[in-house]
C-alpha cells in the first residue's frame, strides 16, 4: 500500500524525514525552554499525553512482538544461539562501558572543586538483591504482571508461551498465525503515536529547559562533560567497531537509529522507546521481525551501557567528593556489580539512580553521593538511555547479520520510512 500523496500543509509536513522533525522539536524546545523559563513547563502536558501514548504500547508490544519472534523461531537451536548471542553481547558492551565511565571519571576528575554544600537530603530507593530480580522474573500471575507493567515477568511469559506455541504442532500453527497478525497491528499502532513524537519532543525538552536551566548545568559541568564524552566515545568506537567488524557501514547505522536515539533522549526511557527502537531497525535497517522482536524487548531490560557508563563516572565522582580513595579490588567490583545489577534495573525514568545506590554501597562509598547526582540526574538521564537504546538496536543488527536475517539492501539504503504509516 502506497502513502497517499497529499496537498498542503500536511504534505510538506509528511515529506520530512520523522528524525529531522524530531530534531527540530529538539531544540526549538530547548530555545523555549531557556528563553521563556519556568513559564515553558505549561507545554508538558503535551509530553505527559506523547508519553502516555508510547506507555500504552509498551507491555502488549513487547508481550506480541516476543512471541512472534519466538515462534519465527521455530528451531530451538537457534533460538538458543540467538539468546546467547544476545545476552552475551549485552553484558560485554556493559561492562565496557562502566570500565569507559571510571577511565574518564578518573582523567576529568569531575568531584574536583565540588564541596558538600552540594548535598540535599535525598533518601535513595533500595535497590533489588541478584537473586531477588532472579526469583522474581518468574511470574506468578501474568496478568497481574502486564496490568503493574512488570516487563520482566512478561518477557519470560512471552518467551515460554512462544516456545509452548512451537512446540504444539498444528494446534499451535493457529496460534503463531494469530500474534503475527497482532505484531503486524502493534506496528501499525506504534507508527500513529510515533508520528506525534515531534510535538511530545518539543514540550518535554521546553519543560527540562524551562526547569532546570543552566544554573543548575553549570556547577556540576564536568561531570555532564564526562558521561556525554563516555557515550559517544562508547557509541562510536565500542557500537560503531563492532558494526565495521560485521562488515556494515556504521553511518547508516547511525543515521537509521536516529529517531529511536532522539526520543530516548527526551523521554529518559528505554522501555518507553521501545516501539520506536523496533521500526527503526526493522525499517530502516533491515532487520528480521524475529530478530528484532527477540533481541529488543531482552534489551530495553537487561541492557543499560549508558547506564553503566554513568555508573563509573558517578562513583569516581562520589569518591573524589568525599575524598574516598579506592582500590584496584573497588574498580572490578564497581564493573562486576553495575553489570549485573543492570540486568535488574528498570528501563524508566531515574532507575539509574537506584542502581546508582547500589553501586555505591557495594565499595562503601556515603549514600549521599546519591543526593548531589540527583539535581542533574535528568540530565544524564538524557544521554545515557539514549546510548541503551542505540546498543539494544545495535545488537539486533549485529545478530541479525550473524544469523542472516539482515536485508542488506534496506540498511544499504538507509531510507527514512518510520514516518511511513501504511508501512509499519
Amino acid at each position: 500500500m502506497s502513502q497517499p500523496h497529499t496537498s498542503g500543509v500536511f504534505g510538506r509536513w509528511n515529506a520530512i524525514p520523522l528524525w529531522q522533525k524530531i530534531l527540530a522539536g529538539l531544540v526549538l524546545g530547548l530555545i523555549v525552554g531557556l528563553v521563556f523559563g519556568p513559564a515553558a513547563a505549561k507545554v508538558k502536558p503535551i509530553g505527559t499525553a506523547f508519553i502516555s501514548g508510547i506507555k500504552m504500547l509498551i507491555v502488549p508490544l513487547v508481550f506480541v512482538s516476543l512471541v512472534s519472534g519466538v515462534t519465527a523461531m521455530r528451531d530451538p537451536a537457534k533460538m538458543g544461539r540467538v539468546g546467547l548471542k544476545t545476552i552475551g553481547l549485552y553484558l560485554c558492551t556493559t561492562a565496557v562501558a562502566i570500565t569507559i565511565g571510571l577511565l574518564l571519571g578518573s582523567v576529568l576528575a569531575p568531584g574536583a572543586g565540588v564541596g558538600m554544600e552540594a548535598a540535599k537530603a535525598v533518601a535513595p530507593k533500595a535497590a533489588p538483591s541478584l537473586i531477588d530480580t532472579l526469583l522474581g522474573i518468574i511470574p506468578t500471575n501474568p496478568i497481574a504482571a502486564m496490568s503493574t507493567g512488570n516487563v520482566l515477568q512478561v518477557i519470560v511469559f512471552a518467551i515460554l508461551l512462544g516456545l509452548a506455541i512451537n512446540l504444539s504442532g498444528e494446534a499451535g500453527v493457529k496460534v503463531r498465525d494469530g500474534f503475527d497478525a497482532l505484531a503486524q497491528v502493534m506496528y501499525k499502532l506504534t507508527a500513529i503515536v510515533i508520528w506525534f513524537a515531534p510535538f511530545g519532543v518539543f514540550a518535554l525538552m521546553a519543560w527540562t529547559a524551562g526547569t532546570y536551566g543552566l544554573d543548575l548545568l553549570l556547577p556540576l559541568g564536568m561531570v555532564i562533560v564526562a558521561v556525554y564524552a563516555g557515550c559517544l566515545i562508547h557509541a562510536f568506537l565500542v557500537y560503531g567497531g563492532a558494526l565495521w567488524a560485521m562488515g556494515l557501514n556504521p553511518l547508516l547505522f547511525f543515521k537509521g537509529v536516529a529517531e529511536a536515539a532522539a526520543v530516548a533522549f527526551t523521554t529518559t526511557s528505554s522501555s518507553g522507546t521501545l516501539p520506536v527502537t523496533m521500526t527503526c531497525v526493522r525499517k530502516n535497517l533491515g532487520v528480521s521481525q524475529g530478530v528484532s522482536g527477540f533481541v529488543l524487548p531482552l534489551g530495553a531490560t537487561i541492557n543499560m551501557d549508558g547506564t553503566a557508563l554513568y555508573q563509573g563516572v558517578c562513583a569516581l565522582f562520589v569518591a573524589q567528593v568525599f575524598g574516598v580513595t579506592l582500590s584496584g579490588g573497588d574498580y572490578v567490583t564497581i564493573i562486576l556489580t553495575a553489570t549485573l545489577a543492570s540486568i535488574g534495573t528498570a528501563g524508566v525514568p531515574g532507575a539509574g539512580l537506584i542502581m546508582l545506590s547500589l553501586v555505591l554501597s557495594t565499595v562503601g562509598l556515603p549514600l549521599e553521593g546519591v543526593a548531589i547526582i540527583a539535581g542533574i540526574d535528568r540530565v544524564l538521564d538524557m544521554a545515557r538511555t539514549s546510548l541503551n537504546v542505540v546498543g539494544d538496536a545495535m545488537v539486533a543488527t549485529v545478530v541479525a547479520k550473524s544469523e542472516g536475517e539482515l536485508s542488506r539492501e534496506v540498511y544499504a539504503a538507509g531510507r527514512d520510512a518510520v514516518g511511513e504509516l501504511e508501512d509499519a
